[in-house]
C-alpha cells in the first residue's frame, strides 16, 4: 500500500527541498555489468534473458531502501510493494507497457512474467498494477549494441528506469552496458551505485 509521508521525517529530508524544484532533477548512472552467468542460466533453463535481468533487478532493489519512496508531484510517497515494468511488444507491432509484480521466488515471477506480457502482447492494451506499486521502469533495444541513454525528463514519470541493449560476447566471458535513472529525491549516486552492485551480486549467484 502507499501513504504519503512528511518528508521532514525522513532522512531525504534534504534532498526534498534541494531537487523537488529542481528543473533536471534526473540522475543517469553507467555500468557496465558481467551476464555471462545470466546468459548460461537463461541457455540452460529455457528462461527469457530478459525475465531473468528484470527479476535481478527487483530482487536488488528490494534490497535497497531507497526504492521504497518516490516522489509523485509534489508529495513524498512510501510504498511496501514494488514491481518491474518493461516494454512489449504487440502482435500489430506496436509497443505497450506491462507492470510485473516482483516476489523473492524466481519461479513465482517466471509464471507472472509470462502470463502477463503474453496478455499485453495480445490485446495491444498496457497492463498497470496501479498506485500502491513503486514500479521500476526498463526498457531493452536487444537489437542494438549501445553504451547508455540519458532518458527524458517530463515531470511526471519520477520513477527509477534501467535502459540496456544486446549484451556483448568475449572469448571468457558477455558483458552488458546498463544506464540507470533516478530522481535525485529519491536516493543519492551513492545508494545508487551500490544497488547496480547489488544487481551485479544478484547475476553471480544465480540459480534455478
Amino acid at each position: 500500500m502507499a501513504k504519503e509521508i512528511d518528508p521532514k521525517q525522513t532522512k531525504r529530508a534534504p534532498a526534498f527541498e534541494l531537487w523537488m524544484k529542481a528543473p533536471m532533477p534526473m540522475v543517469t548512472l553507467f555500468k557496465t555489468l558481467d551476464v555471462t552467468r545470466l546468459v548460461r542460466v537463461s541457455r540452460k533453463s529455457g528462461c527469457k534473458f530478459h525475465m531473468l535481468m528484470c527479476w535481478c533487478i527487483g530482487k536488488a532493489a528490494a534490497q535497497t531502501e531507497e526504492f521504497y519512496i518516490l516522489p509523485v508531484g509534489d508529495k513524498l510517497m512510501q510504498y511496501d510493494k514494488l514491481a518491474v515494468n518493461t516494454v512489449v511488444t504487440t502482435r500489430d507491432g506496436e509497443l505497450s507497457t506491462c507492470d510485473i509484480p516482483y516476489s523473492d521466488h524466481l519461479e513465482q515471477f517466471n509464471l507472472d512474467y509470462l502470463r502477463l506480457t503474453q496478455a499485453v502482447c495480445a490485446t495491444g492494451e498496457a497492463y498497470c498494477l496501479g498506485e500502491d506499486w513503486m514500479v521500476i521502469g526498463t526498457s531493452a533495444l536487444a537489437g542494438y549494441e549501445i553504451d547508455g541513454m540519458v532518458n527524458l525528463y517530463a515531470g511526471f514519470y519520477n520513477n527509477p528506469f534501467l535502459l540496456w541493449g544486446r549484451y556483448r560476447k568475449r572469448f571468457l566471458s558477455t558483458t552488458l552496458p546498463v544506464s540507470f535513472q533516478f530522481h535525485h529525491t529519491q536516493m543519492d549516486g551513492a545508494p545508487a551505485a551500490q544497488f547496480l552492485a547489488r544487481l551485479q551480486d544478484e547475476m553471480n549467484r544465480l540459480t534455478l
